[in-house]
């Protein structure tokens, strides 16, 4: 079997030295859309390396985004890219992450679940620079035809969203090339980029990736709620629901709340299909 749960997570932690500066955080800035208007104050501190901060989600690819795809490489694991989909998505922030760092990523397999006709993998990577934790991070992996194996099928959380309107919509219209670019920071995986690869994964083109969904989606929360605050943000989760292909528009719905965010994301061509859900943002 392709997978094997027990080896997977009693396999040793992989660690490694991952290091990023301001062109790091200005290429991943780019690659979610920031940057428009070119001179507008509030996106010149995505792009203007003297006026730069960082969105949390930057996490999900420091060092080249090596947590993700070296987890799917361990022991007790072998699994092709064409069945593998993001299933979902923390991160915990336990302080502000600086514009230019040097840290050791330590990963492992915390969990695997079996969901009958795949597993999820649970791939928590952790990042502490020479002043202690920086963030945790956790990608549940979708692996498909790879469940059955009899394991625990984990939990299964839905949220409810607020029963009224939401306190901010945000449009954001995803340019042809945004996958192309998004992908330089470091997520290869050629399903954003060749018809053909996307076709065997039962796509009829290549899809966005569902990171760079994530890091629109906090980026609007902070731009919109958090006063444009980065360091407001203590953690973020959200559940891939569906899948955004370049060229469509992500119609993001925000309700502000005290120390949370509740935010829904859809597909505006594709009648608001479902592309993140059970998403919150836990702010200060």
């Amino acid at each position: 079997m392709p997978i094997d749960a027990a080896k997977a997570v009693a396999a040793e932690p992989r660690s490694a030295e991952i290091a990023w500066d301001h062109k790091d955080i200005q290429l991943y800035h780019l690659g979610l859309g920031a940057g428009i208007p070119a001179t507008d104050p509030d996106e010149l501190r995505y792009t203007l390396e003297s006026k730069l901060h960082v969105l949390p989600s930057f996490a999900t690819v420091a060092g080249a985004g090596k947590g993700v795809i070296g987890g799917l490489t361990g022991p007790g694991l072998d699994i092709s890219l064409a069945s593998v989909l993001h299933g979902g998505q923390t991160i915990r922030l336990h302080r502000p992450i600086p514009v230019r760092g040097r840290a050791v990523s330590t990963s492992r397999i915390a969990a695997v679940y079996d969901k009958g006709k795949a597993a999820i993998l649970v791939l928590r990577t952790e990042a502490a620079d020479d002043e202690g934790p920086l963030w945790t991070s956790d990608a549940q992996i979708f692996v498909r035809g790879e469940g059955g194996f009899g394991g625990d099928r984990g939990p299964s959380v839905r949220l409810e969203l607020p029963p009224r309107e939401p306190d901010k919509v945000v449009e954001k219209a995803i340019r042809e090339d945004q996958a192309l670019l998004y992908r330089l920071s470091g997520d290869w995986n050629p399903l954003h980029a060749d018809p053909e690869f996307a076709r065997l994964a039962g796509f009829d083109r290549p899809i966005l990736h569902g990171l760079c969904s994530y890091g629109m989606a906090l980026k609007a929360v902070v731009d919109t709620v958090l006063g444009g605050d980065v360091g407001r943000v203590r953690s973020y989760t959200t559940r891939f629901a569906g899948v955004v292909f370049p060229g469509e528009t992500l119609r993001i719905r925000i309700w502000a709340g005290d120390s949370q965010v509740h935010v829904s994301v859809t597909a505006v061509e594709r009648d608001d299909a479902p592309v993140l859900a059970d998403t919150i943002v836990e702010h200060s």
